[in-house]
């Protein structure tokens, strides 16, 4: 269903979203990405994606406490919705459909 699809870096971001539940704002979803991945994530790229994924209603967002530390500012905390849970759901249907569907030439290949 194309209302579910997702960029590889939308899924990334669902997930984590996902794995840090309860505890998901930008600083703690770029250090888990790339503490697991191994991959560094820009701010910009990650706010962009995180609004992106609001608006398609796969993630809502609310404010935590104000903190002298934050200015006075309150952390924006992101969780994972209903629609969100079924567009995770869909991709790795669609992934392991795929998998299932390598020959076993391509799934016994070595390049040792």
């Amino acid at each position: 269903m194309k209302q579910f699809q997702l960029g590889e870096f939308e899924e990334v971001v669902l997930l984590t979203v996902g794995i840090l539940h309860g505890n998901a704002y930008g600083v703690t979803i770029r250090d888990e990405i790339e503490t697991r991945l191994s991959r560094k994530v820009s701010v910009g790229a990650l706010q962009t994606t995180l609004r992106r994924l609001e608006k398609k209603g796969f993630l809502e967002s609310n404010h935590g406490d104000s903190s002298q530390s934050r200015g006075g500012r309150p952390k924006l905390f992101f969780t994972l919705t209903a629609e969100g849970k079924k567009a995770l759901d869909y991709v790795k249907e669609s992934r392991n459909q795929l998998w299932g569907a390598l020959p076993e030439a391509i799934i016994n290949l070595s390049f040792s």
